[in-house]
C-alpha cells in the first residue's frame, strides 16, 4: 500500500507494488510474501482482482454485490462478488470487448458489444445469442420503457434492437457523419450522442425525433470531438472532449457552466458525478482529478504508474471497513512511508541555515542524516536560493538553443595528446552506431574516448604515440595509407575552432572533396615499410661514418705475423675480403697463383696452379690442378 496527500486528502493505493504470478504455486506465494516487503504492505481487498494483461472497461451491478470487468488477453470477462470478496466466475470471449453493460440488478443479463460487429448477450448460465449490427459500433444505451438497445458508431445511424420483439427498428437518421458515445437521462429517458465533429445531440425516444443539438466545439479552440457523456439529475450533463476539457451543461442553455482542462491533451474517457459531496470525478489516460462540481476547485487527483482505461467512481458502501484498516496501518511505526520526506546531511543543513532543527520533531534522524518533509524543503530552498528559478530558466534556454543547433555542423573537441588516435576513434564510433542502427539489433559498444580507465592516454604527453617509430609502422600498415586523409580533417577541425573562438555561431559546411586510391594489400604494404625502414638506417648509419670521419682519425689494427707495407695495402686486403670467390679468383687469375694461409691450422700453404686447357680433350683431375705441400 502506498500512502500519498494532495491538497490535504490521503489517497491509498491498495494494489501498489508487486503483484504474484498466476502460475506460481500457493507455496511459492507465500515463499515470496515472507521475504519481499513490498508484496506484505500490498492489500488484496478482493481475491485475484486483476487481468492477465489489459482491463478495458469495468462496471457494478446496481444491487452492488458484483462487478464486472471485461478484459484481455485473451479476451474474457470477470465476475467478482464483493460479499465474498473473491472471484465468481470467469468467461473467456470470440473477440475483444468494445463496450458492455449490466441489464438486471445482478450479473444474470450481460450485453457485449464486439470490436466485430457482433452483439453478444449472456444470461446467468453463460452465451445465450449472438447477432450483428451494420457498421462498427463504439458505444450503445439501454433504454428501460421500450426494451431498446441504441448502438452508435461509425455511421451517421443510431441502431435500434428491440429485445422484446427480438429485432432492429427503424433507425434515427442523424446530421454527424460519426457518433464516438451515448447516453440515457435516467430521469426523462433523453438520449443524447456525442458526435466527432464536437456536436451532442439530443433524441426523445417516444416520438423518434431530434429534440436539440448543442455545439460545444463554439467554446473551445479548435474542432474537438466527443469522448465522453454523462447525465446528473434531470437538467445537468458533462461533456468530454478529446482535447481533455470538460464541458458542464444545463440542458435548458447552450452556453457551458463550467469548463474544466487537464492540462494534458488527452481524451477524456470516464466522467462520473459524486452527489454526496457535489463532487465530480473525470479521467483521461494519465491522472484521474476529483473537483467541485460548481467552482471548478481542485479536490484531489490520482495518478497512477500505469495508464487509465476506465473509472468506477466513489467507493461502494461494501468497502466501509478500509477505514478502520488504513488507520490502524497508519498507527503502525513500520508501516511509514518515506515518499513525502527529503533525506539531508548536516551539511545540507548548515548550507540550507537549518542546523537549529537537529533533535526536533521536523527532522528524523536516519543513518548518516536526516528526514525532513518535502514541502519544508522546497520552501527553505527557495528562501536560501531565490534565485533558482533564473538559474533553471537559463538552463532550459540554454537547451533549446543546443537542441535547434543539432542540425548544424557539430565541431568536434579533441584533446591534446594523440588527437589523430582520437579522430579515428570518433570515425570507428560513428561507424559502429550507424551499423547498430541498420542492424536494428542490439547497442553499439561504448568509445574508448568516454571512459575513464583510458583518459590519461589523451591527457598525458608521456603516452603520445610515435608513428615513425619502426614498431608503428610495421604493426600498423594502414595507418600510412590514411594519414593524409586524417590530417587534412585535422586541418579542417583546427579551423571550425578558430572560427567557433570569434564566432558564437559558425556558419559553413564541411567539405568531403577528399580522394581516395586504389587500397593494396596489408602485405605489399608491410613490404614496402620494412624496404623504407632499411634505406632510412643505411642512410643514417652512413652519416654517423661520415661525422666519425670528419670528427677523429681512422686507426688500424695490425695482426700478428703480418708485415706492415702501405696503407693501400691494408685498405686492398680489406676490400679482398669483403669480395666474392669468383672475384677473387679474377683478381689472382693475372698473377696465376692463388695463396691462402691459415696460421690456425698448423701454418701451411696451399698453392693452386690454374691451367687454360682445350675442350677437345677432356682434362683429367690432375691435370687440372696440380697440388704442392711445403
Amino acid at each position: 500500500m502506498q500512502i500519498s496527500s494532495v491538497n490535504d486528502v490521503k489517497i491509498y493505493n491498495l494494489s501498489h507494488g508487486k503483484s504474484l504470478p498466476e502460475w506460481l504455486s500457493d507455496r511459492k506465494k507465500r515463499a515470496l510474501q515472507n521475504k519481499d516487503v513490498d508484496i506484505q504492505r500490498r492489500i488484496e481487498l478482493i481475491q485475484d482482482f486483476e487481468m492477465p494483461t489489459v482491463c478495458t472497461s469495468i462496471k457494478v451491478s446496481r444491487d452492488g454485490q458484483f462487478i464486472l470487468a471485461a478484459g484481455t488477453y485473451k479476451p474474457r470477462i470477470r465476475c467478482y462478488d464483493t460479499y465474498q470478496l473473491s472471484l465468481k466466475f470467469e468467461r473467456c470471449l470470440d473477440s475483444d470487448v468494445v463496450a458492455f453493460d449490466i441489464l438486471s440488478d445482478d450479473y444474470s443479463k450481460l450485453v457485449f458489444l464486439h470490436c466485430n460487429r457482433y452483439v453478444e448477450f449472456h444470461s446467468q448460465h453463460g452465451h445465450y445469442y449472438k447477432t450483428r449490427i451494420p457498421k462498427f459500433g463504439r458505444d450503445f444505451a439501454y433504454h428501460y420503457p421500450s426494451c431498446d438497445l441504441y448502438f452508435v458508431g461509425a455511421s451517421s445511424e443510431i441502431f435500434r434492437l428491440n429485445l422484446e420483439q427480438g429485432r432492429f427498428l427503424n433507425s434515427l437518421q442523424t446530421d454527424a457523419v460519426e457518433h464516438n458515445v451515448c447516453d440515457i437521462n435516467p430521469v426523462h429517458q433523453l438520449l443524447a450522442s456525442g458526435t466527432a465533429e464536437g456536436k451532442v445531440e439530443c433524441w426523445d425516444p417516444r416520438v423518434r425525433s431530434r429534440v436539440g443539438m448543442l455545439d460545444c466545439a463554439l467554446s473551445m479552440e479548435g474542432l474537438p470531438s466527443v469522448s465522453a457523456l454523462k447525465f446528473n439529475g434531470s437538467l445537468t450533463m458533462a461533456v468530454g472532449t478529446s482535447t481533455g476539457q470538460v464541458l458542464i451543461y444545463d440542458l435548458r442553455s447552450s452556453r457551458p457552466l463550467l469548463v474544466k482542462d487537464h492540462y494534458y491533451g488527452l481524451p477524456i474517457k470516464s466522467v462520473n458525478f459524486q452527489d454526496h459531496l457535489d463532487l465530480v470525478l473525470t479521467a483521461d489516460s494519465k491522472i484521474i482529478k476529483i473537483w467541485n462540481k460548481d467552482t471548478g476547485k481542485v479536490f484531489s487527483s490520482i495518478e497512477p504508474q500505469t495508464n487509465i482505461n476506465d473509472a468506477l467512481g466513489p467507493a461502494p458502501r461494501w468497502c466501509s471497513f478500509l477505514d478502520n484498516l488504513t488507520e490502524e496501518l497508519e498507527e503502525s511505526p513500520e508501516s511509514t512511508v518515506y515518499d513525502d520526506y527529503k533525506f539531508v546531511t548536516r551539511k545540507d543543513l548548515e548550507n540550507l541555515g537549518l542546523s537549529h532543527l537537529v533533535g526536533s520533531s521536523l527532522l528524523r534522524a536516519y543513518m548518516h542524516g536526516f528526514f525532513m518533509d518535502i514541502r519544508l524543503y522546497h520552501k527553505v530552498k527557495t528562501m536560501a536560493n531565490p534565485f533558482a528559478y533564473e538559474e533553471y530558466r537559463k538552463d532550459k534556454i540554454r537547451q533549446k538553443i543546443e537542441e535547434s543547433r543539432a542540425q548544424r555542423v557539430q565541431i568536434k573537441k579533441l584533446p591534446k595528446v594523440n588527437k589523430e588516435l582520437a579522430l579515428k576513434l570518433m570515425e570507428e564510433g560513428d561507424d559502429e552506431a550507424e551499423l547498430s542502427a541498420r542492424k536494428k539489433k542490439g547497442k553499439a559498444l561504448p568509445s574508448i574516448l568516454s571512459d575513464e580507465r583510458f583518459q590519461v592516454m589523451f591527457e598525458n604527453p608521456d603516452y603520445q604515440v610515435e608513428e615513425q617509430s619502426e614498431e608503428f609502422r610495421l604493426l600498423n600498415p594502414i595507418v600510412s595509407k590514411v594519414g593524409q586523409k586524417r590530417r587534412k580533417k585535422l586541418r579542417l577541425l583546427a579551423k571550425q575552432a578558430e572560427a567557433n573562438q570569434e564566432e558564437e555561431e559558425p556558419e559553413g559546411r564541411g567539405s568531403s572533396d577528399e580522394s581516395s586510391d586504389d587500397d593494396k594489400s596489408w602485405v605489399d604494404e608491410v613490404r614496402e615499410q620494412r624496404r623504407l625502414i632499411y634505406e632510412e638506417g643505411r642512410d643514417r648509419r652512413r652519416q654517423e661514418r661520415k661525422q666519425k670521419q670528419g670528427q677523429q682519425p681512422r686507426f688500424f689494427q695490425i695482426k700478428a705475423g703480418e708485415e706492415f707495407r702501405s696503407f693501400g695495402d691494408v685498405a686492398r686486403k680489406q676490400k679482398l675480403q669483403k669480395a666474392s670467390l669468383e672475384e677473387r679468383l679474377k683478381l689472382e687469375e693475372r698473377s696465376g697463383t692463388v695463396n691462402v694461409a691459415d696460421t690456425a691450422v698448423g701454418s701451411k700453404q696451399l698453392t693452386f696452379t690454374l691451367k687454360k686447357l682445350s675442350l677437345a680433350k677432356g682434362p683429367s683431375h690432375a691435370e687440372r690442378l696440380s697440388l704442392s705441400t711445403g
